[in-house]
């Protein structure tokens, strides 16, 4: 066992007197225009020293010991302390890693509550508690102080922006976008070059029209919290680039604005509010970027190991994995649960954002088993802040149970893999799926239509950041990671994709044609399905990565969007334009209730129909080769349009028969993907049309 006796203790006093008690709340660093109250959890922490550090944050330049403990908080007010000063804690206590204690006051630890990050990071064995290469590996504890090479935390002024007001955009109007804020603008030429890859290029016009054009209404940002790359990253010249390794759930990460993260980020979400477009974040709250039992000791394993993350009950000197990233963080703890919530008020107050997309969600419901009615869902749910706010949740981690498509409770979104999974096969020319098809096309109602739920519960996609491109399902039918350095072993094999004929580029017209044909078939289904769409930032302009499905560490022009095809033939711009106005033209794609099939009186929500134009039978949904789905979707309201939707998955064309529905004995076509755009043609009742092989079209019903 070590104890804190090992490192001396000193405090220099400042010339304004001797530090005072302080408030045990709030936690963190808060200026209050004459001084600063610091507090920090640590329930089995024995003292707790505050660093102070010069500008550069090189030099201690005083060591105060926390005078006061209330609750399990240690808190001391510094009235010589303003905004701008860095800071960093030592904490000292037991070093028993068999006990889960880990605590190491050589090593400077920033704040859980750094609302900013200064000073300079360099990778070095001194951020480890253990001695590194020791045959003991972490039971032997190492003495030297890490300070120099240290992130340290900020005192910062906030100021909540004024005079910005968010859209609030419907969740049935909700047409979401997911970007990485340095890959979605590092290579547009017609965003200034100082703009380019930081928080201000999200906001530039010409991001702006862009957007404006694909008549998205949210941005989805990949973290944007304080992450840090990984060593072993680092060691092979790449970088953690989609930035899932958190250190900081209240600080903006710096390298997208270096110095004015802050204000920059800030003054982006207003600017993009005032386009009418929503932000909603990624955030990571399921682990941190400190790894397993070996990893470092920057924050939360050297303030309270114990409290802050699942260790095995058997073994605590080894932590309970739920994501596969070496920790999980124990939301089941009301201290570390109090953290989050207040993390997420801090992102919604200071900054103004409109939602949150919460990653490998399972794991902050568990404990340790999933639990719907966790203390995270729980306060999340009664939070007088977070009531407006759009929550989505990827519900899955890599745990016993984890798997939880359509699990959490109302007021909750989820990414709907089952609807990812189902078009991808489809589209890729599998049959005996037009159940599933059907079903994925009404928002996956055996996952969730329950508990009050209703069809914006589904958030559909069929590409996002984890996984193949648009353009890479249509180009690769394996993965290609080899620029990882993982000998291709890391991303998923399980992809769905198809080559069209032609692993990776080709000179084919042909081919180029047909994926062309399939990325245009793709986007329609997620358009036209209901729900809520989510696409992902470049599939619009043909973007790849050259097969890579799995681009964390690529900060390269691998990870970063190509807009080349802008104004070519494979730029989709103008058809997802089109896409997104016919959701809006056809409110009946987005409901925010379940269609029905035959109603009472004998009208229809939802009319299933075989290419004859007749009802589906029993018979014709067990047809085993079926690669064809139609059905007509009823107006919502008087003097609407029904719409008629039709998707041939076949390789041959097929002859249709345009379907009776009252009140609408012509159709006029609105979609036509083996168009591109679609002609002005009216079809009568019982009439036949010919849908080319491999299709989607759409026709409005017209007295």
């Amino acid at each position: 066992m070590f104890s804190h006796r090992l490192l001396p203790s000193f405090s220099f006093l400042s010339s304004n007197g001797r530090p005072t008690a302080g408030a045990p709340y709030p936690l963190g660093a808060t200026w209050d225009g004459r001084g600063t109250n610091f507090a920090l959890f640590s329930a089995n922490a024995t003292k707790v020293e505050l660093c102070l550090f010069d500008r550069d944050g090189k030099r201690e330049t005083e060591r105060i010991a926390l005078p006061e403990r209330t609750d399990d908080v240690w808190h001391v007010y510094l009235a010589h302390v303003s905004p701008g000063q860095l800071y960093g804690y030592r904490v000292h206590g037991p070093y028993e890693p068999n006990a889960g204690h880990r605590f190491n006051p050589h090593k400077l630890l920033i704040d859980p509550y750094s609302k900013q990050l200064g000073g300079h990071f360099a990778w070095s064995d001194a951020h480890f508690a253990y001695r590194a290469g020791a045959k003991q590996q972490d039971l032997a504890f190492d003495r030297r102080d890490n300070a120099r090479t240290m992130y340290k935390s900020v005192v910062a002024d906030f100021a909540h922006p004024a005079n910005d007001r968010r859209p609030q955009h419907r969740w049935e109007d909700t047409i979401m976008y997911e970007a990485h804020v340095k890959g979605l603008t590092q290579q547009r030429s017609d965003i200034p070059q100082a703009a380019r890859g930081t928080y201000r290029g999200l906001s530039e016009p010409g991001t702006i029209a862009h957007l404006r054009k694909l008549g998205v209404t949210a941005i989805e940002l990949l973290p944007i919290h304080a992450f840090l790359d990984d060593k072993h990253l680092l060691d092979k010249g790449l970088r953690n680039y989609w930035g899932y390794n958190t250190l900081s759930f209240f600080a903006p990460e710096a390298r997208y604005e270096p110095g004015n993260e802050i204000n920059a980020f800030r003054t982006t979400v207003a600017r993009l509010h005032d386009a009418g477009i929503e932000v909603i974040l990624d955030v990571v709250y399921n682990h941190t970027c400190e790894g397993n039992h070996l990893g470092p000791t920057l924050c939360y394993r050297g303030i309270d190991n114990a409290s802050y993350y699942w260790l095995m009950p058997d073994e605590p000197r080894y932590y309970d994995d739920f994501t596969g990233t070496g920790n999980s963080l124990k939301l089941a703890h009301p201290r570390v649960l109090q953290m989050v919530m207040d993390s997420l008020r801090h992102w919604v107050e200071a900054y103004h954002v409109d939602g949150f997309r919460f990653d490998l969600a399972s794991t902050l419901a568990r404990g340790p088993a999933f639990d719907r009615n966790a203390p995270f869902l729980t306060a999340i749910r009664q939070d007088p802040v977070l009531a407006n706010v759009k929550l989505i949740a990827e519900p899955w981690d890599i745990g016993m149970g984890g798997y939880q498509v359509g699990g959490f409770p109302n007021g909750w979104s989820e990414w709907n893999d089952v609807y990812r999974s189902t078009l991808r096969r489809f589209w890729k020319g599998e049959g005996n799926l037009i159940g599933d098809l059907a079903r994925a096309m009404t928002a996956s109602p055996v996952q969730f239509h329950h508990d009050g739920r209703g069809p914006r519960a589904s958030v559909n996609h069929v590409t996002v950041h984890d996984g193949f491109t648009l353009t890479d399902l249509v180009s690769y039918e394996t993965k290609h990671n080899e620029a990882n350095g993982e000998d291709n072993r890391d991303g998923s094999d399980d992809n769905n994709s198809i080559n069209c004929g032609v692993e990776g580029p080709t000179d084919d017209e042909g081919i180029l044609a047909f994926r062309r044909q399939l990325r245009r078939n793709q986007l329609a289904c997620l358009m036209l399905a209901q729900g809520v769409p989510l696409m992902l930032a470049g599939d619009e302009v043909n973007n790849s990565q050259s097969g890579n499905n799995n681009t964390y560490c690529q900060d390269n022009e691998t990870g970063w969007i190509d807009w080349s095809a802008l104004g070519t033939e494979d730029d989709l711009t103008d058809f997802v334009g089109g896409l997104t106005q016919l959701r809006r033209r056809f409110p009946q794609i987005a409901q925010n209730r379940w269609l029905e099939g035959r109603r009472e009186d004998g009208s229809y929500g939802v009319k299933w129909l075989t290419p004859a134009g007749q009802e589906m039978s029993e018979e014709d949904w067990n047809f085993p080769d079926s690669r064809f789905v139609s059905y007509v979707v009823a107006a919502m309201e008087q003097g609407g349009a029904p719409l008629f939707v039709i998707i041939n998955g076949a390789e041959t064309d097929l002859e249709i028969t345009f379907p009776e529905w009252p009140g609408a004995p012509h159709w006029r076509n609105v979609l036509d993907t083996a168009m591109g755009e679609p002609q002005t043609i009216l079809g009568d009742t019982g009439s036949p049309w010919t849908v080319r092989a491999r299709s989607v079209l759409a026709f409005a019903g017209e007295p």
